[in-house]
C-alpha cells in the first residue's frame, strides 16, 4: 500500500486503523476501543486495557525463540571498548533489578528517577520500573543539581538510580556530588539512592540512604511483569517551559507501545532483528523513544553509543559504529552532522568505512538546513530524511515514511503529515491558511496514541500551553508553512524556548539565573543563529546604577553561574551590557526584533515600540560584540 492509502484509510476510520495496530502488541487484556473521548479535549488511548511495557520490550522475545540475540550494543569510545547484551540476559538483568527495587518497596505508581550516562544500566533500570509499573523520570546527566533538584520535587520519586560518573573526552563528570547536593537542595527526600559504581571513579556512599547497584540486587527474588492499565503513566519527561519551570511530560502505556511499534517498521524500514541506532541520550526524547523502547519492542538490536561525532577520536566516530555493527537504520541530529563535515568538509574518513549495511539516514532534534542534507546525501549515498517530532509528541508529526515508501525529498522540509496528525498552519485568529503561507503548525485534536494525555500534576498548565490558544487544536510552539504538494516546512519556534544543538532549553530558565545577579537590574536572552548548534543563547543585561564590578566581569559571571544552574548543555557563553532593553508600550521586551538584529537580518520597526532609539543601542552593542546588526526595513 502507498503511504497516500494508508494516511487516508488512517482519516476515513482511525480507531480501526489503530486497533488494527494494536494488535501487534502482547495484551494481559486486550483493549475493548482504542479511543475514549468522554473527557475531551483530553483524551485516552486503549485506558480499559491491561499490558506491561517490559514484557513486550523484552520477555515476548526470549518466549519467541530469539533470547540469544543482541538486545543493546554499548559503545563506548571513550572506554576504547563495546559489550552486547542478549535479550536472555537483558531478561535476566533486569528481573534481577526490578526485584530489589520491589524488595526495596517500590511498587506500581511510584516514580524513581534515573541519573545515568549511555550505559546499558540506564535502559535497564527504564525497563525495571516498567517491569513493576513504577513511574522512571530519567534526567539528563549534564544537567546541575538544581535542575535535578527541581524534578525531584516535581515528581517526589520513592528511589533515585544513578552512576557514580559520567565520562567525556578528556574529563569524568562526577555525578554523585551533584547528586548529594540536588537532594539537599530538594524539599523532597528520595528513600534510597541506587549507585552504579563505574571504574573510573567509584563513589562515596552515604549510609542509610545509598545501596550499591550489584550488592543490593544479591539473593533477591526476581520479579515478573505487573501489568497495568492502558493509561497508566509508563514515565515522565520534563521538558523546558517558557516559565523555566520545567513541564512533566506524561506518557501512557498502551498508546507508546502501539505508536512506537508501528513507527518502526513504517517509518524506520526495521524488522526484528535488524540493528537500529539512535545517536542521542536517555536524558531527551529521542533516547526513551529510540534508544530504550521502540527499537526493543520491535525486536531489533540497539545501539547505546557514549561518544561523540568528533573528537572520539575524531569525525569517523559514527561510520566506524555503523560499520562494526551493521547499522541499517542511522537517526541523529543535524548538528552532529554538521559537527562532521567541519572537521571532515570532503568526507575523506567516509571512505575508510564499509557502510553497506546502511540503507537510510533520519535527521531531528531541529531544523535539517538543506546544505547539510545535501551534504550527507552525497557523501553517504542513502536517502537522507529529515523528520519532525517534540518532547510532548514522542515519535513523528511529520515524515517520510521509509518503511511504506520513500516520497520525494524535498530539502527543508521533513515531509508529510504522519497517520494520527491531522497538521494544520494557522493565522493569530485560528484560522487556516492558505499553501506557502507561513503560520503558527498545530494539530486538530485528537492527538494519536503515543503523544502526551497531559503533564505530571499540572492539568491546567497542560490546557494553557496546548489547547488555549487554538480551541480543538493542539498548539506545537512551531511556526512553519505547508506547500501545494502537502510538504510540511517547519521554520521557527514561535515562544521563546531555543534550539541548542538538538535539545530545546527554555531562555526564560536562563534570565532566571541571570537575573539572580545582584548587579543585574533586567536581562533578555535570545537564541541566535549558529552555522554548527543550530541557535545559541545570547543574554543581554542591564545593570544596576553604581554596580561596582566592571562590566566584563559581570558578563563572566552570568556566565558561569548560568554552567552552574542550568549545565553546560545550555551553551551559555556570551552575555553583552545594554542601557535598556526595547520593549512594547505594555511592558513585554521584543524578543523577536532583537533576534534579528543579532542575526544580521533586516527588521521592519514594531508599532508598538515604546522607543525605537533604544534598537540603536541593541545594534550598537551586538556589532561591538562581533554580530553583525540588521537595519529597519
Amino acid at each position: 500500500m502507498s503511504y497516500r492509502d494508508i494516511y487516508s484509510g488512517w482519516q476515513n476510520d482511525p480507531e480501526s486503523f489503530w486497533m488494527n495496530a494494536a494488535q501487534a502488541i502482547d495484551w494481559v487484556t486486550p483493549p475493548s476501543r482504542a479511543l475514549f473521548d468522554d473527557d475531551a479535549p483530553l483524551y485516552e488511548w486503549f485506558p480499559d486495557a491491561q499490558v506491561n511495557t517490559c514484557w513486550n520490550a523484552v520477555d515476548r522475545h526470549v518466549q519467541a525463540g530469539r533470547g540469544n540475540q543482541l538486545a543493546i550494543i554499548h559503545d563506548s569510545p571513550i572506554t576504547n571498548s563495546y559489550r552486547g547484551i542478549t535479550y536472555a540476559e537483558l531478561q535476566t538483568r533486569v528481573a534481577s533489578l526490578a526485584g530489589a527495587l520491589r524488595a526495596m518497596g517500590v511498587e506500581a505508581g511510584d516514580r524513581v528517577i534515573i541519573y545515568m550516562p549511555m550505559i546499558p544500566e540506564a535502559l535497564e533500570a527504564m525497563l525495571a520500573c516498567a517491569r513493576l509499573g513504577a513511574i522512571h523520570s530519567v534526567v539528563f546527566g549534564g544537567f546541575a543539581a538544581n535542575e535535578l533538584a527541581v524534578r525531584i520535587d516535581d515528581c517526589t520519586p520513592k528511589a533515585i538510580i544513578a552512576a557514580s560518573c559520567g565520562l567525556e573526552p578528556g574529563r569524568v563528570v562526577h555525578y554523585k556530588p551533584l547528586l548529594d547536593r540536588a537532594i539537599e537542595l530538594a524539599a523532597h527526600k528520595p528513600d534510597f539512592c541506587v549507585i552504579f559504581q563505574r571504574e573510573q571513579e567509584v563513589a562515596q556512599l552515604v549510609e542509610g540512604r545509598d545501596v550499591a547497584w550489584h550488592t543490593f540486587q544479591f539473593g533477591v527474588e526476581p520479579a515478573e511483569c505487573v501489568p497495568v492499565a492502558g493509561n497508566h503513566p509508563a514515565y515522565i519527561l520534563y521538558t523546558s517551559g517558557t516559565t523555566g519551570q520545567p513541564k512533566g511530560v506524561v506518557r501512557h502505556t498502551a498508546g507508546h507501545l502501539v505508536a512506537l511499534n508501528w513507527t518502526m517498521k513504517n517509518i524506520y524500514n526495521i524488522d526484528a532483528g535488524d540493528v537500529f541506532w539512535a545517536a542521542s541520550d536517555v536524558g531527551w526524547v529521542v533516547g526513551h523513544s529510540y534508544i530504550c523502547y521502540a527499537p526493543l519492542i520491535a525486536g531489533a538490536t540497539t545501539i547505546v553509543f557514549e561518544g561523540k561525532p568528533v573528537g572520539t577520536p575524531d569525525a569517523g566516530a559514527f561510520w566506524r559504529v555503523i560499520q562494526n555493527h551493521k547499522v541499517k537504520s542511522f537517526f541523529t541530529a543535524p548538528t552532529a552532522i554538521r559537527a562532521v563535515r567541519r572537521e571532515d568538509p570532503e568526507g575523506e574518513l567516509i571512505k575508510d568505512y564499509n557502510l553497506r549495511s546502511l540503507q537510510a539516514l533520519f535527521l531531528a532534534g531541529e531544523r535539517a538546513d538543506p546544505d547539510t542534507v545535501q551534504w550527507a546525501e552525497e557523501k553517504l549515498g542513502v536517502p537522507v530524511i529529515d523528520h519532525w517530532w517534540q518532547t510532548e509528541t514522542g515519535w513523528a508529526i511529520a515524515a517520510n515514511p521509509f518503511g511504506i515508501e520513500h516520497l520525494p525529498v524535498k530539502r527543508g522540509s521533513p515531509s508529510v503529515a504522519m497517520p494520527g496528525y491531522d497538521i494544520h498552519v494557522l493565522d493569530e485568529g485560528g484560522n487556516p491558511v492558505p499553501p506557502g503561507t507561513l503560520g503558527a503548525v498545530a494539530v486538530k485534536l485528537p492527538l494519536p496514541p503515543g503523544t502526551l494525555p497531559t503533564l505530571w500534576n499540572a492539568e491546567d498548565r497542560f490546557r494553557k500551553s496546548y489547547l488555549t490558544t487554538f480551541p480543538g487544536y493542539y498548539e506545537t510552539g512551531d511556526a512553519g508553512y505547508v506547500d501545494q504538494d502537502g510538504y510540511l516546512y517547519i521554520m521557527a519556534r514561535t515562544d521563546d524556548v531555543i534550539n541548542v544543538a538538538g535539545h530545546r532549553l527554555s531562555t526564560g530558565a536562563m534570565e532566571e539565573v541571570l537575573s539572580s545577579h545582584p548587579a543585574v537590574a533586567e536581562c533578555a536572552v535570545i537564541g541566535v543563529a549558529d552555522s554548527l548548534k543550530g541557535q545559541m543563547p545570547l543574554g543581554f543585561l542591564c545593570l544596576k546604577k553604581g554596580a561596582e564590578a566592571p562590566p566584563e566581569a559581570i558578563c563572566r559571571d552570568v556566565v558561569r553561574m548560568v554552567r552552574d544552574r542550568i549545565g553546560p548543555v545550555a551553551a551559555f557563553k556570551t552575555a553583552v551590557v545594554v542601557e535598556r532593553l526595547p520593549k512594547t508600550r505594555s511592558g513585554k521586551i521584543l524578543r523577536a526584533t532583537m533576534t534579528k538584529i543579532a542575526d544580521g537580518q533586516d527588521f521592519k520597526m514594531p508599532a508598538t515600540i515604546d522607543d525605537p532609539a533604544v534598537l540603536d543601542h541593541i545594534a550598537a552593542a551586538l556589532k561591538g560584540a562581533g554580530y553583525p546588526g540588521g537595519e529597519t526595513a
